[in-house]
């Protein structure tokens, strides 16, 4: 689990590798984070939020359980880790932010009830959602085929991932053969890296280059190796890269891929207990969110548009299971 500290902090590490030097900047001023010489307003960073809030829709909210609306509380975990723009903390090292908490507290706000977020470790979430501790879960949680068998799904937003390469690189990726011979930094153990590994073998197999793979301790190496010219991109989740291109102005993305590969489309989805009678709640509540502009504002303030969904789908083709 990431150690708990403020963007500002973060940022600071970055300063100091050389990363954001003369080029990304925080206004304490005004809590902004944006490159340096950007004209107009920055991501909000401070724990004034200003957030985007909805109102009760009763049709929706008489499809949550009597229980769930007596208690007038809907009880979220989410997870703890720091991961911008998702969920992290603000600069007063208290006030938890991010496009997580922006939706789902829109959520919230059309069913009606008052939202209750806990943040725990990653595995705590499901303990929390098994114990029936947690109503509902929103926290980057990608459909799987294996997850299904315990957890209901309504989809928010697509689950992708993307290569991050330095700014005006005049590369483009869309297929196996557009990294063939270059050097690819990636997270051991993520499903990116399976995707990598798997384009690389494709290349050797047809002839070409594999590609040659790096991996690094902390999220500083992987931008600092990109910059200095040692690695021609970093493959990682979409939302952290299109974050650092928007807070740092030193990146760009030049390739973007469904995070479970060529085979179905990632989808990230609000998380509840099989059969708590919630699924269809949270569906028809993200379905008006989206029809109301809301949704798609919070997206667009956390630089996530291009993972938008037309609409929440229940319990969708999910990435398939390992094989043995």
């Amino acid at each position: 689990m990431s150690v708990r500290r403020t963007l500002a902090a973060a940022l600071a590490t970055l300063t100091a590798a050389g990363l954001l030097t003369a080029c990304g900047t925080s206004d304490a001023a005004t809590d902004e984070i944006k490159p340096k010489g950007q004209k107009g307003t920055g991501i909000n960073i401070g724990p004034d939020q200003h957030r985007i809030r909805g109102r009760k829709v009763d049709a929706v909210a008489a499809k949550v359980p009597k229980a769930v609306r007596e208690r007038g509380t809907l009880r979220l975990g989410a997870s703890a880790d720091a991961s911008p723009p998702l969920g992290f903390y603000a600069t007063d090292d208290r006030t938890r932010i991010g496009s997580e908490i922006d939706i789902a507290t829109l959520i919230a706000d059309t069913l009606g009830l008052k939202p209750q977020f806990e943040q725990v470790s990653w595995e705590n979430l499901f303990v929390g959602l098994d114990s029936s501790k947690f109503d509902g879960v929103l926290s980057n949680v990608t459909v799987t085929e294996e997850r299904k068998e315990k957890y209901d799904f309504a989809t928010y937003r697509l689950d992708n991932i993307a290569f991050e390469a330095k700014k005006g690189s005049g590369w483009k990726v869309k297929g196996p053969k557009d990294v063939a011979g270059k050097t690819v930094a990636v997270s051991s153990g993520t499903n990116q890296e399976k995707i990598l590994v798997d384009w690389s073998e494709q290349n050797e197999k047809a002839g070409r280059k594999p590609v040659d793979i790096k991996y690094f301790q902390k999220d500083t190496d992987y931008y600092l190796a990109l910059q200095s010219g040692r690695i021609d991109a970093y493959l990682g989740p979409s939302p952290s890269a299109n974050y650092h291109v928007a807070s740092a102005g030193q990146s760009e993305i030049v390739g973007t891929l469904s995070g479970g590969g060529d085979g179905v489309q990632g989808k990230i989805a609000a998380t509840t207990k099989k059969d708590s009678g919630l699924v269809e709640a949270y569906a028809a509540a993200i379905d008006h969110i989206i029809e109301d502009g809301s949704y798609a504002r919070v997206l667009k303030r956390w630089g996530l548009s291009n993972e938008a969904v037309e609409k929440s789908e229940i319990n969708p083709p999910g990435l398939p299971k390992p094989k043995n």
